[in-house]
């Protein structure tokens, strides 16, 4: 069963070359509550899961899109509050940097993750857009596929 969980989870070195991170930065976000190892062994060595990266990796993308870290915590903080069925908010929602703010998309809503004010940009009503607008190009490729098999070549490209 060890086997089975050390393949399952990373080690402090291994999620610094997989998401580009320095040991110390991880050991710092662990001290400081941002971000948790899910386990650690009997010699009390951390371990990652694949969850856990997702959160480091939305982490350092809010940091390089210009969000402080104690904007991040703050963020993680009201989350859990405001939402508290997620447990992991960096690996459970989509986050959206806006210079220091943070954007939630979360059940077709947009909302600032500390304030929890909805975003005044419907965001949802936008994304229901393009979806409709992909679903009928889909649709409108699947119709030319089937009506190239009954045309002629040259009426094809007449016709694009």
């Amino acid at each position: 069963m060890v086997n089975n969980i050390q393949k399952a989870t990373f080690t402090s070195h291994e999620v610094g070359e997989i998401i580009g991170l320095t040991r110390r930065q991880i050991q710092h976000w662990d001290q400081t509550d941002l971000i948790k190892p899910s386990l650690r062994t009997p010699g009390g060595h951390s371990r990652y899961t694949f969850q856990d990266l997702v959160s480091f990796k939305t982490a350092k993308k809010l940091l390089n899109a210009g969000v402080s870290v104690q904007r991040i915590r703050q963020s993680i903080a009201h989350l859990q509050k405001l939402l508290p069925t997620v447990k992991r908010p960096l690996a459970e929602l989509t986050l959206v940097a806006t210079g220091e703010m943070v954007l939630v998309f979360y059940e077709g809503t947009v909302f600032e993750a500390i304030s929890g004010q909805e975003w005044i940009v419907e965001v949802a009503e936008i994304q229901q857009a393009v979806d409709k607008w992909q679903k009928r190009v889909e649709e409108l490729k699947k119709y030319r596929k089937i009506h190239r098999g009954h045309r002629p070549t040259r009426e094809i490209d007449q016709a694009s």
